[in-house]
């Protein structure tokens, strides 16, 4: 993947976020149009299973736990943006981010012609893994159920995740290759990868309104396979509009289980949100 074109691509948008967010504007006949801008502040927990370097078959299995995301969040930036006419929309979600995690650790060396070889704790050292993941979800909706109580869409599309990965390891001894000779893995050193995961995607989203003033529940859920055997996402939280704006701060999770020998073999990415959205 090349990251810096995407982003480049992504800069000349604006700033995105989960459109799925944005569409907290009250629904209103003929045209409309939803902007929003996020912070998203995620921790990451995962198992990935890298290629031994080149030259030596076999893989290496990490896991990823969750951390301070407040000192290992890189960057993140997110945006929405969202078409509606009457009881059809279009949303549009993109996310890039890099996060980090320092609590991970090699679990397994797997060298073909030898048995798995199962790392103890003490054999870690250090792990530190890295992911740079552009993440970008298009669906159609369409209005199931509306009323004072607030609404309910059902959508369909389609979710894209592009991840790169590195995990810097250091370990108490080298591991040796078949018959004990060479060496498979040094005791430090760095895996590193990448994977392109599309998945389509059903799922409902909307609000529930608190009363008659501004305050609102919003709420969003989708499951997807593909690439995947599972991806999911969903959020909720509560928001206030007034007018054509609105702000939301809640909690949101997305999550990819892979299928075989897949790089990322479970991801997920949960943590609070703030958003904020404009509607025209």
């Amino acid at each position: 993947m090349r990251f810096k074109s995407a982003l480049a691509a992504v800069i000349a948008i604006g700033l995105f976020a989960p459109a799925t967010m944005a569409e907290d504007a009250p629904l209103r006949p003929g045209w409309s149009f939803n902007l929003g801008a996020y912070l998203w502040l995620p921790t990451m927990n995962g198992t990935l299973n890298y290629a031994l370097p080149k030259g030596i078959a076999g893989t290496a299995d990490v896991s990823v736990d969750a951390g301070d995301y407040f000192s290992k969040l890189n960057f993140a930036a997110l945006m929405a943006a969202e078409i509606r006419y009457e009881n059809f929309s279009l949303i549009t979600d993109l996310v890039h981010m890099d996060i980090g995690a320092d609590s991970s650790r090699l679990r397994s060396v797997d060298v073909r012609g030898l048995p798995s070889n199962p790392l103890s704790t003490s054999t870690n050292s250090n792990a530190d893994t890295n992911l740079k993941a552009l993440i970008i979800t298009m669906a159609g909706g369409y209005t199931a159920a509306s009323g004072n109580w607030g609404h309910m869409d059902m959508v369909g599309g389609f979710r894209y995740f592009g991840a790169e990965l590195r995990t810097d390891y250091a370990l108490s001894a080298d591991i040796t290759g078949p018959g004990g000779h060479g060496v498979a893995l040094a005791r430090n050193g760095r895996l590193s990868g990448s994977q392109d995961i599309w998945n389509g995607i059903i799922g409902i989203r909307g609000r529930l309104r608190l009363g008659e003033g501004g305050f609102f529940l919003p709420y969003y859920l989708d499951l997807g396979t593909g690439d995947s055997s599972l991806t999911s996402l969903m959020f909720g939280g509560i928001g206030y509009q007034t007018g054509s704006v609105g702000v939301q701060l809640g909690y949101r999770y997305l999550s990819f289980d892979q299928k075989g020998s897949s790089l990322v073999q479970d991801l997920s990415m949960q943590g609070a949100y703030l958003a904020l959205n404009y509607s025209f």
